[in-house]
């Protein structure tokens, strides 16, 4: 379980938030339980850095803020629309006995232990994360989906996949699907029309007796050429003499 440093704020003008974060923190806030609210500042470094480790939503993280720890879950983050950077964060208090709705992300493993994937199947994907009832004690960070052994053609349905004690799906009374190992998609190129080769041929036909055209009026032309060189050199001949 990851663990941050926090500090009370109060900020109570944007331009005190303003300032605040143009010193390298976030605002943030710890809310839920029969505690009040509590208005926090995390460093934006460490904010950063649970925000880049896998389902930071999902995880229950720990709060030291004055000397006492407390379980929270991340709720919202909002960041800067121009930014990007984390500008607030909204934490959860994690009580004892409590439920919660939350969206938990679906994990596939042993993709190549899957005879289907070898042959050249395609996993589908329906669902890549779930939205579950759980106990605040008991969340798991990732649901896991062995593909061990499946074919083309196979069904994961939710029944096939093991959820932790009391927790269950929000979708009841049907078993929907997670994922498929479908058959590969083979996209057979079109057949070129019969016009389009009739046309293409009869091009190349007209092509070539045009071709052959050429070269019977340029061997025609030859005996002229001839003859009118010969005329040329009777008639020098003429005046030489």
């Amino acid at each position: 379980m990851s663990l941050i440093q926090a500090t009370i704020r109060d900020t109570k003008t944007k331009g005190q938030i303003n300032t605040l974060r143009k010193s390298g923190n976030v605002p943030a806030i710890i809310y839920g339980g029969e505690k009040e609210n509590e208005k926090v500042s995390l460093s934006k470094k460490e904010v950063k850095n649970l925000i880049n480790k896998e389902n930071f939503l999902s995880n229950v993280i720990s709060i030291m803020l004055e000397g006492s720890e407390q379980k929270v879950l991340p709720r919202e983050i909002t960041y800067d629309i121009i930014s990007d950077e984390p500008i607030h964060v909204d934490f959860l208090r994690v009580v004892k006995g409590a439920t919660i709705i939350l969206e938990i992300p679906v994990k596939f493993i042993n993709n190549e232990l899957s005879p289907g994937l070898k042959r050249g199947g395609v996993l589908n994907i329906v669902r890549r994360k779930i939205e579950l009832k759980c106990p605040t004690e008991n969340i798991p960070t990732e649901l896991i989906v062995d593909l061990d052994g499946l074919d083309i053609g196979s069904s994961i349905k939710i029944s096939s996949i093991k959820l932790p004690e009391n927790v269950a799906p929000t979708i009841q009374g049907r078993d929907f699907v997670v994922a498929t190992v479908a058959a590969p998609t083979v996209v057979k190129e079109p057949e070129k029309p019969a016009e389009a080769e009739g046309e293409a041929t009869e091009g190349a036909d007209a092509a070539a007796a045009e071709g052959e055209n050429k070269t019977a009026e340029g061997e025609e032309k030859k005996p002229e050429d001839n003859k009118s060189k010969a005329e040329d050199k009777s008639a020098t001949e003429k005046n030489n003499k």
